[in-house]
């Protein structure tokens, strides 16, 4: 890397001319040999290809087959049922999830649309595509950075580096910096990133790298690598699916084989009956019912301020076991503070959080301090010698500048000292700016008729400069016991993750003299210090708190400093102990199962680099965690697309990181992960539910056909009734659950293993008795009528068995609700979505009975007195299920 060794090494390595620049014929001649400064886009998806994978689905091919069966064998109607399920479901996914991810443009977006360089000895102005290697690039306060660059020259320099390195404070440049070392993106002095932009100073720059070579493009083509994951729910279904075509297979078989051996030697008719009960077995509904709740999903997750990109990640929230969170912006507020001054040989307490200029100062007996000529002094010196502005929008409060200075004018505005009438009143009449060589600024001010000196900085180049110390507002002798105090509270402070700045001044008697560092910078009175910090969101705690209680843990991955994190990770709760903690470059020189030890322990990652979150995230995964991944810079983008729900910023993030998650936070609140976790465990509960009630009606209509074709009876479903049980019955009650209210402590459960199937335990269970007990009601049903009520009638019987079936299916709805809480304990209200889809079933079969037309098409006869023996038998279902949960429960 270019940061290393001596810039004249560098500048040889280039074959560059620091003063003159390249020449043009050179610059072409390179730009044809390394190419434009650009990162190329990755192919988007077509139309097309989004139809295929969307064809490409286990059940989706299922049904596809389903249809041409029903083709094959004249039921006409039934194709194009299906083909119509399977085009809507495909239609309404591609419109859900819009457009593909286009991360790599999005870099592009950033880029700097032109630079300017010195070439032939001349300095003007090139497209930032058109740099290349060993140019020579001139950099001012305000420019994006168009290129890697291994700094020239450089005067006050200051990089916003946050959207690489996550860090929420600009760092300082210094192209005296000489390193042999491998260091971190954050730390390397003498080198300027692509896309970082420069908020103070100016510099000249080489070009180091361009396009894919830079440390962005580095990104953008990790970016290009990473294949998409299946969620956990498309495996969990591609299994139902597979075991559906098995069962499908044996239904087939088995019939085809019974009819034979029952002397049937028809094979055509065989084959027929086969495949309708073939037919029967596929929940046509399933994909359909799927789609449309986790739609319902993703716009229940929007109105928490949770956009979710892609359908099935709805669920895949659920299953989530680790979220692995950046620092800046998501778990804190990214609004520099400061909460603790010292002065008057005392320290305070400062309340308020962000830039909003409210909170009380106290002593650390709580008392409340309303004046004091010193801490007005110090907020003073703090609101004078500064360059950011304090901006109110309405009530919201911003800043411009530099978010350290911001937090000066907050803290000053606090006792209503308003940096713009201290400015009419007391104008900067000269300044000596602030360099990272001597870390301090001064300001010179008129006050009461004298010229003041007013500087802040480095705690310890203060200190340093200073003689005399300001007590209650009189000056006394910096006596070395004073130096030793500010001393241990400045490391006091420090531990704490505080930046800590110091404040002084110095009467003058006049402007007309040398006004240097030497001269001015010397004999300093010293009024006190300020830490400050980026404070942790509020509800930050009480969501991380939630997390731990459901299972979920919780791991801080930050690029920022390691005391910083340590101290707003066990303010948080993430941690306890610094043991805890670790620096990035400690992951470095470590195996990838060297790595999955590591995080089985630790809960904060500091310093670290694009590839450290991205080995992190791996690790987890290898752990067989699901892993949530959020972030809001370009840094973020690898990690955001390796994990299994990447999260990003909806505020603060950058396009990039936006376009490479699943998941937008329109609040950039780390409790809105919590939310949407709790939707998506909600959102795979209720699929639980009513894949159980859609399979338990399918297996129950199965097991009836052939028990019916066992026993030598005549086939108790036309195909039409079939199609309108599996289509029409069974999906409003379905729908119904996928919104059915979170259980009782679902929130106080550890997460689902992921690899656990759909149909599983307590649901598997319940889904065979019940579809046992619903064959056996409906061939009560079907024996009664067909002996007795309706004797030679197949008509009659079929209607005793197409009311009983569905009428116990509809009462079996409300029984599927929970496993572990009855239909009184839940509240028979709970959910009117599931009263109105029953009503509606209930009268869609009442029409069907009772309408002539229809009673002819559905081969079926109307019911008067015989309601009662099918009411009585379709309960029997609900009834058992009702007492089996609570059997279960003592």
């Amino acid at each position: 890397m270019d940061y290393k060794g001596s810039l004249n090494e560098v500048i040889k390595k280039h074959g560059a001319d620091a003063k003159r620049g390249l020449t043009s014929s050179e610059a072409a001649a390179r730009l044809e040999k390394y190419g434009p400064n650009a990162i190329e886009s990755s192919n988007k998806k077509s139309l097309l290809s989004k139809i295929i994978e969307q064809l490409a689905d286990p059940m989706v091919i299922l049904l596809i087959i389903a249809a041409i069966v029903s083709a094959f064998t004249g039921d006409v109607i039934e194709c194009v049922i299906i083909i119509a399920i399977v085009v809507i479901n495909a239609i309404m996914s591609i419109i859900q999830e819009g457009k593909a991810e286009d991360s790599v443009a999005a870099l592009q977006k950033m880029s700097s649309p032109e630079a300017t360089v010195i070439r032939d000895g001349q300095r003007g102005h090139v497209k930032a595509e058109e740099l290349v290697p060993g140019d020579i690039v001139v950099i001012e306060t305000g420019d994006i950075i168009p290129a890697d660059m291994r700094l020239i020259e450089s005067s006050n320099l200051k990089i916003d580096e946050s959207s690489l390195t996550g860090e929420s404070v600009a760092v300082d440049k210094d192209s005296n910096f000489e390193t042999n070392e491998d260091v971190g993106i954050g730390d390397r002095e003498n080198y300027v990133h692509s896309s970082s932009i420069v908020t103070y100073g100016h510099g000249l720059g080489l070009v180091a790298a361009t396009g894919e070579e830079t440390e962005i493009g580095k990104i953008a083509v990790s970016l290009d690598e990473v294949e998409d994951k299946e969620t956990p729910l498309q495996k969990q279904l591609k299994k139902l699916s597979k075991l559906l075509a098995v069962l499908v297979v044996v239904v087939c078989m088995g019939v085809f084989a019974l009819g034979y051996f029952r002397g049937s030697h028809n094979l055509l008719e065989n084959f027929m009956v086969a495949v309708s009960l073939a037919v029967a077995a596929i929940p046509e509904g399933l994909t359909a019912v799927v789609t449309i709740v986790l739609s319902i999903g993703m716009n229940r997750m929007a109105d928490r301020k949770a956009i979710v990109k892609n359908l099935l990640s709805v669920e895949t929230l659920g299953s989530t076991t680790v979220i692995c969170s950046d620092k800046t912006g998501t778990l804190t507020q990214n609004e520099m503070t400061i909460t603790k001054i010292f002065t008057n040989d005392e320290e305070y307490e400062v309340e308020g959080t962000g830039y909003k200029p409210e909170g009380d100062i106290r002593r650390q007996n709580k008392e409340v301090i309303n004046s004091d000529g010193q801490i007005e002094l110090l907020m003073t010196i703090a609101s004078l010698c500064n360059d950011a502005n304090l901006i109110r929008e309405g009530e919201e409060y911003k800043i411009t500048g530099d978010p350290t200075e911001g937090a000066m004018l907050t803290f000053a505005e606090k006792w209503n000292i308003n940096q713009e009438t201290l400015n009419d009143k007391h104008p900067r009449l000269q300044e000596i700016p602030f360099d990272s060589t001597r870390k301090m600024m001064t300001t010179f001010h008129e006050l009461d008729g004298k010229y003041y000196a007013m500087t802040k900085g480095a705690p310890d180049v203060v200190m340093s400069h200073s003689s005399k110390i300001l007590i209650n507002g009189e000056m006394q002798d910096f006596t070395d016991e004073y130096r030793k105090k500010l001393a241990d509270k400045n490391n006091d402070l420090a531990s704490q993750a505080l930046r800590v700045m110091a404040y002084a001044f110095r009467p003058l008697e006049t402007l007309d003299q040398d006004l240097t560092t030497e001269n001015i910078e010397k004999d300093m009175i010293f009024v006190g210090l300020t830490g400050m910090i980026d404070p942790a969101r509020p509800e930050a705690k009480a969501a991380v708190a939630e997390c731990h209680a459901s299972g979920i843990n919780v791991i801080m991955i930050t690029g920022d400093y390691f005391e910083t994190a340590l101290a707003i990770a066990k303010d948080l709760g993430i941690a306890t102990s610094r043991d805890q903690a670790m620096q990035g470059s400690e992951l470095n020189d470590k195996t990838h199962e060297e790595i999955r030890e590591i995080v089985k322990t630790k809960r904060i990652f500091a310093r670290v680099s694009p590839e450290n979150k991205v080995q992190l995230v791996k690790a987890l995964e290898a752990n067989d965690n699901v892993v949530a991944m959020t972030g809001d810079g370009v840094n973020d983008a690898p990690a955001i697309k390796n994990a299994d729900i990447g999260v990003a910023m909806g505020i603060t993030g950058t396009d990039v990181a936006k376009d490479a998650s699943d998941m937008i936070l329109v609040d950039d609140n780390f409790a809105t992960i919590v939310n949407a976790v709790e939707e998506g465990r909600v959102i795979f509960s209720n699929i639980k539910k009513f894949v159980s009630f859609l399979l338990s009606c399918n297996i129950a209509e199965v097991l009836i056909v052939f028990l019916s074709i066992l026993m030598g009876l005549p086939s108790p479903l036309t195909p039409i009734q079939l199609l309108w049980l599996n289509l029409v019955t069974d999906a409003f009650p379905a729908l119904a659950l996928g919104v059915e209210p979170a259980e009782p402590g679902l929130m106080e459960e550890p997460p689902r293993d992921p690899k656990e199937s759909i149909v599983s335990g307590d649901i598997r269970t319940n889904l065979i008795s019940q579809s046992i007990f619903i064959t056996l009601a409906v061939l009560g049903a079907y024996i009664i009528g067909l002996k007795w009520i309706f004797p030679g009638s197949i008509e009659g019987a079929h209607t005793m068995v197409f009311a009983t079936l569905i009428t116990s299916e509809l009462l079996r709805a409300f029984s599927v609700r929970s496993t572990k809480y009855t239909l009184k304990e839940l509240g028979f209200a709970s959910n009117p979505h599931l009263i109105k889809a029953v009503i509606l079933s209930f009268a869609l079969l009442l029409v069907v009975m009772y309408v002539p037309i229809l009673t002819k098409l559905f081969e079926v006869v109307s019911l008067t007195w015989e309601w009662i023996p099918v009411l009585i038998l379709a309960s029997i279902p609900l009834v058992f299920g009702e007492i089996s949960k609570t059997m279960r429960r003592k």
